[in-house]
């Protein structure tokens, strides 16, 4: 009975908060904890308990792979009654210990129900390629270098194909975790928007969906400058959305030029 008492009190004493942050990934072997530590995700919860003097858990929108980028990441926390600061000053004190290659950038109070990844709406990643005959250095690690050029039109013919609603299990690598029969729908994800913009020597591809599986930008770019560079047909990718027969893809761009930009929230 007085463990149960205790849970209670521990339910009632604790706050949750919402963090946005950017990171440099080049640094780090992706956002997930790993045993090793020198993940994203490590370093922020040794900020945390640096300032709690106890270990802490945070909750990610999503995770993101070894050098992939983020302006607009997204965690929540539960912090106990007996630390609580206001937002301003949770920002000043967890970024006085963190690296400069990952900064918090916002803090607000959300209800003990929202979750970071659950309660996401909408996602949008960025990814850089360079097409310039000589990757400048200030680039290296922050663009995907494509000096002989690209397609621009077959470029966008392939991107256009990724809208809507489909069935992107050949553009999702494995974690292992997968179910040996995935449910229905298991596979899907709806791309709102899927667009290339040239800006001088960069092309910036933009992916707007309600979710991504793992690699799956990475995967879509990849495919989709295979078609541009005149490796592959439009129609051959075409045939690999909403397809259970074949393989994966194995065109992966590298994480090098993807970026998280933002995470949407019903509300927010």
């Amino acid at each position: 009975m007085p463990r149960r008492e205790n849970s209670r009190n521990r339910t009632r004493t604790m706050a949750r908060y919402l963090y946005r942050c950017a990171y440099d990934g080049a640094p780090y072997l992706g956002w997930q904890s790993q045993r090793g530590g020198n993940t994203v995700q490590d370093v922020l919860e040794a900020a945390f308990a640096a300032i709690l003097k106890a270990p802490l858990r945070i909750h990610a929108a999503g995770r993101t792979d070894a050098g992939v980028h983020a302006v607009a990441q997204h965690f929540h926390a539960d912090i106990p009654d007996s630390c609580r600061m206001d937002a301003r000053a949770w920002r000043a004190a967890l970024n006085a210990h963190l690296p400069g290659s990952i900064r918090i950038l916002t803090v607000q109070a959300v209800p003990a129900d929202f979750h970071a990844r659950f309660s996401a709406t909408g996602k949008e990643y960025e990814y850089s390629i360079c097409t310039a005959e000589v990757l400048p250095p200030f680039l290296c690690g922050r663009a995907w270098h494509c000096p002989r050029g690209l397609d621009e039109e077959r470029l966008r013919a392939a991107l256009r194909l990724y809208e809507g609603r489909h069935d992107f299990r050949h553009f999702a690598a494995r974690r292992g975790n997968e179910p040996e029969i995935p449910p229905p729908g298991f596979y899907e994800r709806s791309i709102w928007s899927a667009t290339a913009a040239r800006e001088g020597d960069m092309l910036r591809l933009r992916f707007h969906g309600d979710g991504f599986m793992y690699r799956m930008v990475r995967l879509l770019t990849g495919t989709a400058c295979r078609v541009a560079a005149g490796r592959m047909q439009v129609a051959e990718l075409a045939g690999m959305l909403d397809c259970e027969q074949g393989e994966t893809s194995r065109h992966c761009a590298p994480a090098d030029g993807l970026c998280l930009m933002s995470v949407e929230y019903e509300g927010m």
